[in-house]
């Protein structure tokens, strides 16, 4: 039998954004220095922002 893994929920959708290039690459810079991905911070600023305002 099989271990079933659960997994928080599938990507699927992208979100695409327009950013100064300047910013953008001191920000996956800083990304990179922390040992994280610049996706997986957006993402997380995603989730926070949704939880922060639904509780208002």
């Amino acid at each position: 039998m099989k271990k079933e893994r659960k997994k928080a929920s599938k990507k699927d959708s992208q979100l695409i954004i327009r950013i100064n290039g300047d910013e953008r690459d001191e920000f996956v810079s800083l990304c990179e220095e922390l040992d994280t991905s610049a996706a997986r911070e957006i993402r997380r600023f995603i989730r926070d922002f949704i939880k922060q305002h639904n509780n208002e």
